[in-house]
């Protein structure tokens, strides 16, 4: 009788917005799993959900095979892997890092040659998709890194997302999502824009939604959006200041290429505007404010 494998066990770092309904899913799933977050309240739904609360970061690597990180920034990868000090080859070595949040693909790179030089293996693995889509396990997963690990991570990352996608060598999967994120920038500003330009024509927005939604420009990112804008509900599902920084990362990567990016510097702009008004902790429609701020400067 064939002996079946023992599953995996796997470690999920930061359960924020978009990493606390990821690994809910986990969860669920019934995958073996254990959390850790700086913010010790945030685990408290794991642990009635089954997963395992460790004390910190390195005991999250000491007791998991694949450990996948869902972080808000660079300085916060490399503090929980230890980074620049010899804390990094004891979590990695023997492990498969995978980094799912979205930083420069120029860091990626060089994170993913400190990873392997210290006897571990590493996978990109960002995400697209918000909070909802995260607690529906409907993410879309980009994958990159060496061709063993992308196929050892991919199949864990099935009960969050519906579709994964392999991109190459990293930073090809962080390379795809800003390209992505581009487009989701501008759409959902250009919602916003029009959503504002129907209300102050007088049109009534229910009216204005209900045609958009007839149409052919509908799509599953018109449909969150629209009543949201309705009902001017900025409760987060993609917080203006991630999309702020999206916005920064995509227009770094352009400048390295010597590429025109002329709708996302536009965005960029209403972004910065929205978080300088103290609207970063809402949701990316929040871009209305500024929007509004700028007709009544206007008037």
């Amino acid at each position: 009788m064939e002996r079946r494998a023992a599953p995996v066990r796997v470690g999920f770092i930061g359960l924020g917005v978009m990493g606390g309904p990821m690994a809910l899913r986990l969860a669920a799933a019934g995958t073996p799993l254990v959390v850790w977050n700086r913010t010790p309240h945030r685990a408290e739904p794991l642990r009635a959900a089954g997963a395992e609360i460790a004390g910190d970061a390195a005991e999250v690597f000491a007791r998991a095979e694949v450990v996948l990180l869902m972080l808000a920034d660079e300085p916060a990868v490399d503090t929980v892997l230890g980074r620049g000090t010899p804390e990094l080859a004891a979590r990695v070595a023997g492990r498969t890092v995978v980094h799912m949040g979205t930083t420069s693909p120029d860091y990626s790179a060089a994170l993913e040659t400190d990873v392997r030089a210290a006897g571990g293996r590493y996978v990109e693995a960002p995400v697209s998709g918000s909070r909802v889509p995260a607690e529906q396990g409907r993410l879309v997963a980009m994958l990159a890194g060496e061709t063993a690990a992308v196929e050892t991570v991919r199949p864990l990352l099935a009960p969050m997302c519906r579709e994964t996608f392999t991109c190459g060598a990293a930073p090809g999967a962080l390379l795809m999502k800003l390209s992505v994120n581009l487009f989701l920038i501008t759409l959902v500003t250009g919602l916003t824009e029009a959503f504002h330009f129907a209300e102050r024509q007088g049109l009534d927005p229910r009216l204005f939604l209900d045609v958009l939604d007839a149409g052919p420009m509908a799509s599953p990112v018109s449909r969150m959006k629209a009543p949201k804008l309705r009902e001017r509900d900025f409760a987060v599902q993609a917080a203006a200041l991630d999309v702020l920084k999206n916005n920064r990362l995509v227009a770094e990567a352009a400048r390295k290429a010597r590429l025109a990016s002329p709708l996302l510097d536009v965005c960029h702009a209403l972004f910065e505007e929205t978080v300088s008004q103290g609207h970063g902790a809402e949701d990316m429609i929040a871009v209305l404010r500024a929007i509004e701020a700028r007709t009544e400067s206007a008037a």
